[in-house]
């Protein structure tokens, strides 16, 4: 029986390569996708392979149609098949409103929003051909809520919320189930990105009410339950993992 493989990009390191270390612990194969930091892909790949699973590697700008489609070709040569898809890589300008240009919109939304309509695209064909599948994406709470200098991203992510649905509905009929994972304030490297992380951290773990920060774990958890068959009937949700901290005025 062949292996199922999922792609998950931005995975070469943060919550990505936590999600495909656990995809491999439940025995699929893994495409590794990234876009600047090629040792640390080649690192995550190291401790997927350990623990049995092939890896393909793929360095993709996801923000371009052209760069998607060529590794979905690499794919439909390594393994001949997807079956998860978690759309995972983010990024983005992190500016004053006023201080926005074209460039900074064009860039984070190519990256955030424009990519999950294309790469979702293309593994949807996949998955029709073996009977369906999953497609998870990773959101964040300046969907909903107004976050200091998070102004691109912020609508890149709704975008994104909007797109799950559309998606999830579409792709209903092939038997896809499509959702996403918003989270909090967690602190990984996309953070180091943001001129006052400290003052993010330490004020989401005073306010939030579980008492603490959201951890990789805590999104990968729920990463993990709508990519199994319990989620099956969950169609075109954000699943919010925040400890409550959205919830509070």
């Amino acid at each position: 029986m062949d292996r199922k493989v999922a792609l998950v990009t931005g995975s070469s390191r943060g919550i990505g390569k936590e999600i495909a270390i656990r995809l491999a612990k439940k025995g699929f194969d893994l495409v590794i996708n990234y876009a600047r930091n090629k040792n640390a892909a080649m690192e995550t790949a190291k401790e997927l392979e350990a623990l049995g699973s092939k890896v393909l590697i793929v360095k993709a700008n996801v923000g371009k149609k052209e760069k998607i489609e060529e590794m979905f070709a690499q794919i439909d040569e390594q393994f001949g098949r997807l079956d998860v898809f978690v759309n995972n890589a983010a990024s983005g300008v992190l500016k004053p409103v006023m201080e926005l240009e074209e460039a900074h919109w064009d860039w984070t939304m190519d990256i955030n929003s424009k990519a999950l309509l294309f790469c979702a695209q293309e593994a949807a064909k996949r998955m029709e051909k073996t009977g369906g599948g999953k497609i998870v994406s990773l959101s964040s709470l300046g969907s909903i809520r107004v976050i200091e200098n998070y102004t691109l991203v912020g609508v890149s992510k709704a975008a994104l919320e909007a797109l799950t649905r559309y998606l999830a509905v579409d792709f209903a009929p092939k038997n896809i189930v499509v959702n996403a994972v918003s989270g909090g304030a967690v602190d990984t490297d996309a953070l180091t990105h943001f001129p006052n992380r400290e003052e993010i951290l330490e004020k989401a773990a005073k306010s939030n009410p579980a008492g603490r920060i959201v951890t990789v774990d805590d999104l990968t958890n729920a990463v993990m339950f709508l990519l199994s068959d319990d989620a099956s009937m969950i169609c075109g949700q954000t699943i919010i993992v925040d400890g409550g901290i959205s919830l509070l005025v």
